[in-house]
């Protein structure tokens, strides 16, 4: 039964016209209303078939289809774990305070009396003994080679002492040509032991390191914070030729995170807007932003707006991702893109429960493509209201000439 007869039944008796219903089913049935979505029949994604038939055959495809369950989520949360800095840094930096190449320092000596080997000196401070002579050298900066010069004794080294190492070394050298010398020696300028701290910071700068053993946190203070918000943050830390980084906000939830620096530490604050997509039968569809510590793929759904009830096929949840080869064991041998990834579709049944328990544990990346399919009654109501659409004007018209004939 084509359109056509629909339309004689139309104008035909009232007895035909109740024969209109049926053949509106069978057109139904006969274009695959009642098992699946007509072709050329609207929709805002691939069905589930369509979804499951395109990874059927990964070898010619290149895409394949896994379902979320427990060991899959397990699996891919593992390689999503991050190393803690705890664990990579140390909880205890070097030791700082020492003195370094191109360092500025500032020595005074001190000798008591009738001993006047640096009378040409400055005025004692009001902290000296009245009697004592005290003279105050020039600040100098530390040669390459990791000396200072001082009259009547020379070169003296100081790199990698502490003051207090350089102090004892120019009291003994002075000892025999000085009455009962003193000397203090005081870092005026610290260039060496020093942090470099960049990124989204209010003002990128060196930190100068001290013995009280700065900390993450007390660099990113001292260059006046972020410029973004915290949990948007990951901290990158540079030390050698190794690179280690974190989410800011699990470093200042767990202190153990917050390490001692080291000098020649890079410290890079990154933002980071991380984001998914959702289509299909949810409660939005849109690119939904995340946060650097990331979230798991049941929250990812209840920021969506979760399935709407009389659209979404539960068991027809995807998730579209370029995974890391290395990141499971795959159904069959993959097929990599030219960067080296693999074309995956998860496979999400949100009928079974245990489904719910393997959400709240499977990671959601960046660029992350959430689709829910629509259910097999949403399509066929699409249909129904599009064959009711254009067959209802045409019985009107028939009941129309029904009333001018008669």
């Amino acid at each position: 039964m084509g359109v056509q007869t629909i339309v004689g039944l139309a104008r035909g008796p009232a007895g035909s016209r109740a024969m209109v219903l049926a053949g509106v089913c069978l057109i139904a049935s006969s274009l695959g209303g009642c098992a699946g979505q007509p072709a050329w029949l609207a929709s805002a994604g691939p069905s589930t078939g369509e979804v499951e038939a395109s990874g059927a055959d990964p070898a010619k495809s290149g895409i394949q289809l896994v379902d979320v369950n427990d060991a899959v989520a397990r699996r891919l949360a593992a390689g999503q774990e991050q190393s803690l800095f705890s664990e990579t840094l140390g909880s205890m930096g070097r030791a700082t305070g020492r003195i370094g190449p191109g360092d500025v320092v500032e020595v005074t000596v001190w000798e008591a009396p009738p001993g006047m080997l640096f009378g040409g000196g400055s005025a004692a401070p009001s902290t000296a003994p009245a009697t004592a002579s005290v003279a105050t050298f020039p600040a100098q900066m530390v040669s390459s080679d990791g000396t200072i010069g001082l009259p009547f004794i020379g070169q003296v080294p100081v790199s990698g002492k502490t003051t207090s190492q350089v102090e004892g070394e120019i009291v003994g050298r002075l000892r025999g040509k000085a009455n009962q010398p003193q000397a203090l020696v005081r870092l005026t300028q610290n260039t060496t032991a020093d942090v470099t701290v960049v990124g989204e910071v209010n003002n990128s700068a060196r930190v100068p390191l001290t013995a009280r053993g700065e900390r993450l946190l007390d660099a990113l203070a001292a260059t006046g914070g972020l410029r973004q918000p915290l949990n948007k943050i990951t901290l990158q830390v540079t030390r050698g030729d190794r690179v280690h980084a974190m989410p800011l906000e699990a470093i200042v939830r767990d202190p153990r995170q917050n390490v001692r620096l080291q000098p020649g530490d890079v410290i890079a604050a990154l933002y980071q807007p991380l984001s998914f997509t959702v289509l299909g039968a949810t409660g939005k569809n849109e690119e939904i932003p995340f946060e650097a510590q990331g979230i798991s793929l049941s929250q990812a759904l209840a920021r969506s707006g979760g399935l709407v009830d009389n659209r979404a096929r539960a068991s027809g949840a995807f998730i579209f991702r370029l995974e890391e080869r290395e990141a499971l064991d795959w159904p069959a041998p993959p097929v990599t893109t030219p960067d080296g990834k693999v074309a995956v579709i998860y496979r999400v049944n949100l009928k079974d429960p245990a489904t719910f328990f393997a959400a709240q544990r499977f990671p959601i990346k960046d660029k992350d493509v959430l689709y829910v399919s629509n259910a097999t009654a949403a399509e066929l109501q699409k249909f129904f209201n599009l064959i009711v659409a254009v067959v209802y004007p045409v019985v009107n018209v028939g009941n129309a000439v029904n009333h001018l004939t008669n």
